[in-house]
């Protein structure tokens, strides 16, 4: 395959990404209420002739067939969903969030525009694939159980036989025309937890006639600093946050409760396990000693996100030949960001890799998650093209 010829055909459906991104900005649904922006997906893939599975109630899987017969599968993939969050900034006026409260702060509306441009690219070029390509608009990423999990749970995707499947996300600490990835472990497990400590209410002059929560509270979170500092292995990258505290009503009162929601980022389930009854251990210790009690709840998230070596080689020599070897940036290390991408990886073999898009120009200098994130569109040009791209690339023998 001519690799000029699909970074023309990506300038050519740049407009076309751009108002579809646009589009979908304006009018972001939540985790699992994507029902406006299925409709949408399905519209344009309907348009460009390629048929619609729809496995689950939100999301869909456009199925292109190849011109040339073969029972090779390759699957690439987008998330769908928005944040709940009041999205700022003027650089974006013209495309704001119309929908109150939430917004597309993560770039998935650019990862749905990105795909739904390869589509254009690979329905032009139908004749000339082999086997078939799964277009997978994924909801629910950004909320538990996970949408990738609940779409592996379906059975769906293992019917059809995927060999390989790939996915990004818009990056804005690379420029457009880059791209960053990594063999092996890219993100990490993502698990969460909650703690409710149960003391005694009573008057803050009289703590003595009380079991006050905040206290045990305090020491709890204190001591739960001392988890990967002395309980795992140096070596084995893990972290354990208290992201919220809550509890009382007034400076003369002494709570009932108080609540503890923290997340705990490891790379394998024996990491997480060992934090999880280690912070159980802690609170049940402190409440104990004070004379009040607990309850303690840990959902665990998604897996961590471990790139196949094979399939990470593709992108990067066809990233290196399409971008130029200098724009394929190989990282040092992983993050602790999760992604529930790895629920695919879990069946199949796969590749996750960050899409440069960040831009002074465009404002798109803020990080994932801030009410102002924004994209560099330029960035569906590399996108795109890289994607289409992957399609033809070899694959090993043996099938999987």
């Amino acid at each position: 395959m001519d690799l000029s010829a699909l970074q023309e055909r990506a300038a050519k459906y740049q407009d076309e990404m751009v108002a579809i991104r646009r589009h979908l900005h304006q009018h972001p649904e939540l985790s699992y209420q994507e029902v406006e922006t299925t409709k949408f997906i399905v519209e344009k893939l309907d348009a460009l002739g390629i048929p619609v599975d729809r496995p689950l109630d939100t999301g869909c899987v456009g199925v292109l067939e190849g011109g040339i017969k073969s029972d090779r599968v390759v699957a690439l993939r987008a998330d769908i969903d928005a944040l709940p969050i009041h999205e700022e900034g003027e650089h974006k006026e013209e495309f704001m969030s119309q929908n109150e409260g939430v917004a597309h702060c993560c770039g998935h509306d650019s990862h749905t525009a990105n795909l739904l441009g390869t589509a254009h690219i690979l329905s032009d070029l139908k004749e000339q694939i082999e086997g078939t390509v799964l277009l997978i608009f994924q909801p629910g990423e950004e909320k538990l159980p996970g949408g990738g999990r609940l779409l592996c749970k379906t059975g769906y995707l293992q019917e059809k036989g995927i060999d390989v499947i790939y996915g990004l996300h818009s990056n804005p600490n690379l420029a457009p025309g880059e791209i960053a990835l990594r063999k092996g472990p890219l993100m990490a497990r993502p698990d969460e937890f909650k703690v409710e400590v149960i003391g005694q209410g009573g008057h803050a002059a009289s703590p003595h006639e009380a079991i006050d929560p905040i206290v045990m509270a305090s020491q709890i979170i204190t001591q739960l600093q001392t988890i990967v500092s002395r309980s795992v292995n140096p070596t084995e990258p893990a972290v354990v946050t208290v992201g919220k505290i809550s509890g009382g009503s007034a400076h003369n009162v002494i709570p009932e409760k108080v609540e503890l929601l923290g997340t705990v980022r490891t790379f394998n389930q024996e990491t997480a396990y060992l934090i999880r009854d280690r912070i159980e251990s802690i609170v049940k210790s402190i409440t104990e000693a004070s004379g009040g009690d607990y309850t303690f709840t840990f959902d665990e998230g998604y897996p961590a996100v471990i790139n196949t070596e094979w399939a990470a080689d593709n992108v990067i020599d066809t990233a290196s030949k399409l971008l130029g070897a200098d724009q394929v940036k190989l990282m040092d290390e992983p993050l602790m960001a999760g992604e529930d991408f790895a629920f695919y990886q879990q069946h199949f073999p796969g590749t996750f890799f960050f899409l440069g898009s960040g831009g002074e120009s465009s404002g798109a200098v803020y990080p994932w998650h801030h009410p102002q994130y924004n994209i560099d569109e330029d960035c569906f040009q590399t996108g795109a093209a890289l994607m289409a791209s992957l399609v033809f690339q070899d694959l090993p023998e043996v099938k999987h």
